[in-house]
């Protein structure tokens, strides 16, 4: 469902991004001044201008093709729906004059300003791949990034706005606490394949005594969270090892996910997975074990789990140039459907 690339950060490249991202509330948030005006910021927001630029311009190079526009979501460095604010760094404006053609950015905003979570954003995405692969009943989406989101999917209604099209939230933490646990004790950047986890032994008390993932789970869907919401679990882990650590987190990773079928309407058929969750074999079988559907990850409907979500946000930033929704009620708790984006020219 369309070609694409992957063009990972260099370390080198991005050094203040990195910076940034480890502790975004120094900055202070988006709509302060001096946020804005910080050097790092400026940095970063460069960095990720840049990188986006280097992939794009390397894509284009190699397959010759010339897209009449480019969708950008940035990277986020901060999410707090709570109080009305997302942030992502990169600037639309300046990755049009670099690729010069139009991108649409800032796709958040909007249906923030129309009370909605502004994330996720995958889900009208999600529809229009259940109608290309014919699906007849209910599917569930699950992205396993650094956290997890699901998208219920009812693929006979007519268009992904429609009231009881989608239904769609993060179920919790995904992969962010599973790496970070890995960078503290081995200083590395994720579990290969879930081998240390697969090592290890869940500490089912800990996983249940996680008063404040419980709290989210509790908490009726639409919903969103930052990256960093429990990392307070990291600490309550203690001197536990590193294999007993990474399965532990990996199960919980997967509990809240099997937490989230309790607020589909309907039972799906299957569970189709994207993201870098996908690659790991313990979390797989977890969730196998945990959802009485089959789980999958997308590849098994030929659909790639790499590309995936910037398929989405190219799909997104078409829906945007022709004025149609974005997101709606059910996918984003937004007042209405409402579409979003801004169009930047070269």
């Amino acid at each position: 469902f369309g070609r694409g690339s992957e063009y990972p950060y260099q370390v080198g490249d991005i050094r203040t991004l990195k910076r940034v991202m480890e502790a975004p509330g120094a900055y202070g948030k988006p709509d302060d001044h001096l946020s804005e005006c910080h050097e790092d910021l400026s940095i970063a927001d460069w960095e990720v201008v840049k990188a986006h630029a280097i992939a794009a311009v390397s894509w284009l190079t190699i397959d010759q093709e010339t897209p009449e526009i480019v969708g950008f979501h940035g990277q986020t460095i901060a999410h707090s729906p709570e109080e009305g604010w997302t942030w992502q760094l990169g600037d639309g404006e300046a990755l049009a004059r670099v690729l010069n053609r139009p991108v649409v950015w800032d796709f958040r905003s909007n249906d923030m300003k129309a009370d909605g979570e502004g994330a996720p954003l995958a889900p009208f995405y999600h529809w229009a791949l259940a109608q290309k692969i014919g699906a007849k009943e209910p599917v569930a989406f699950l992205n396993v990034g650094g956290v997890a989101n699901v998208t219920w999917v009812d693929p006979s209604f007519e268009a992904p706005e429609d009231p009881g099209a989608l239904l769609a939230f993060d179920t919790g933490p995904g992969n962010a606490l599973i790496n970070d646990w890995m960078g503290r004790k081995l200083n590395s950047s994720m579990d290969v394949n879930g081998s240390m986890a697969n090592e290890g032994t869940v500490d089912w008390r800990f996983v249940n005594a996680r008063n404040s993932v419980s709290a989210y789970l509790s908490r009726a869907a639409p919903k969103s969270l930052d990256r960093n919401v429990f990392s307070a679990s990291l600490e309550a882990l203690g001197d536990a090892s590193v294999e007993d650590g990474a399965a532990t987190l990996t199960a919980l990773t997967a509990h809240c996910v099997s937490e989230a079928v309790k607020q589909f309407p309907r039972e799906v058929s299957r569970w189709l997975v994207c993201g870098g969750g996908r690659k790991n074999s313990t979390l797989m079988r977890m969730l196998d074990e945990l959802l009485e559907a089959p789980v999958e990850p997308v590849e098994a409907v030929g659909l790639s789990g790499d590309l995936l979500e910037a398929q989405a946000f190219a799909y997104l930033a078409v829906r945007s140039a022709r004025g149609l929704p974005l997101s709606a009620p059910g996918t984003t708790g937004v007042s209405h459907p409402v579409t979003g984006g801004r169009l930047s020219l070269p």
